[in-house]
């Protein structure tokens, strides 16, 4: 019986141009894995900023020269539809409640890790990777 290579284990990091991602990848790449970025573009409107300035366009600049850095592909996606139904709407109606809604709960949930997840898996990653800190630990 032949030893077959153990196949490269794919990562898609979601990666938003700031340091946190952008040294999950590193990090990723040292350990061998094969990795690929992902920006998420999910808002993009200057409508009611104090600024007339959305800062998506830096932020995808800045994961651009992450990606370029590292020499990793980076896939844009336009997630802003989903975003507003789901993250924005969700918002305005809770707050219209006398509720306080956390978007970011809602976007984590509904955007990174479904829509982004989907993504992910559908194009054949094997894990899906953040900036976000964690712990894996299991009770025996």
């Amino acid at each position: 019986m032949k030893n077959h290579p153990q196949k490269q284990k794919k990562v898609l990091v979601a990666l938003s141009g700031g340091i946190d991602s952008a040294v999950s990848a590193y990090l990723l790449l040292k350990q061998g894995y094969e990795v690929e970025a992902a920006f998420m573009k999910n808002w993009s409107s200057t409508a009611g900023l104090k600024v007339n300035e959305c800062p998506w366009l830096q932020d995808r600049q800045d994961a651009l020269r992450v990606a370029a850095f590292l020499r990793i592909p980076l896939h844009t996606l336009d997630f802003e539809k989903q975003y507003e139904k789901k993250v924005l709407n969700y918002f305005f109606k809770e707050y219209a409640a006398g509720r306080t809604p956390n978007p970011d709960v809602m976007c984590n949930k509904e955007i990174k890790f479904k829509l982004l997840y989907n993504w992910a898996t559908k194009r054949g990653f094997d894990y899906l990777a953040t900036g976000h800190y964690a712990r894996n630990s299991s009770k025996q």
